[in-house]
């Protein structure tokens, strides 16, 4: 991988926050595969092609099929996500977008239908924190290199 500026080194302890809300969000109740779709589309969303290289190739090792990869920036086409997942692909979407698409009570609702309160919470963060190492990534100027 290369890389503008060997942050780690330069902001070891702003990395180990990152590094800690990570550890937290595995400790959630949202189900890893959610976490990983979660990763994946907010990646596309926002055009980081390292966090997308890594989280597909985290996915894969989960037992994730190529379909349900190739196709999450259509999800709302497709019938074979759950209904949890679909509640937190579209918030992973509106919380990522929140300029223009906010997160209006009707999903608020729908996500709950599926989600607690705290899980609701945890989502939020989960989608936060790729939206955080999204712009880490892209700022360093990371790329994703062939294996």
């Amino acid at each position: 991988m290369s890389q503008r500026v060997a942050y780690y080194d330069v902001a070891p302890d702003g990395m180990k926050i990152m590094m800690d809300m990570e550890k937290y969000t595995k400790t959630s109740k949202i189900h890893r595969t959610i976490r990983e779709l979660i990763k994946i589309r907010v990646s596309q969303i926002n055009g980081c092609a390292f966090c997308l290289d890594l989280h597909t190739a985290d996915a894969r090792k989960m037992g994730e099929t190529e379909q349900r990869i190739y196709c999450l920036n259509a999800w709302n086409e497709c019938t074979y996500y759950t209904p949890e997942e679909r509640a937190a692909l579209e918030l992973s979407e509106h919380i990522t977008l929140i300029p223009t698409k906010r997160v209006p009570e009707d999903l608020y609702k729908r996500v709950r239908e599926y989600f607690d309160e705290k899980q609701y919470v945890d989502l939020v963060l989960i989608i936060n924190q790729i939206n955080s190492w999204n712009r880490i990534s892209i700022a360093m100027g990371n790329t994703a290199t062939e294996k």
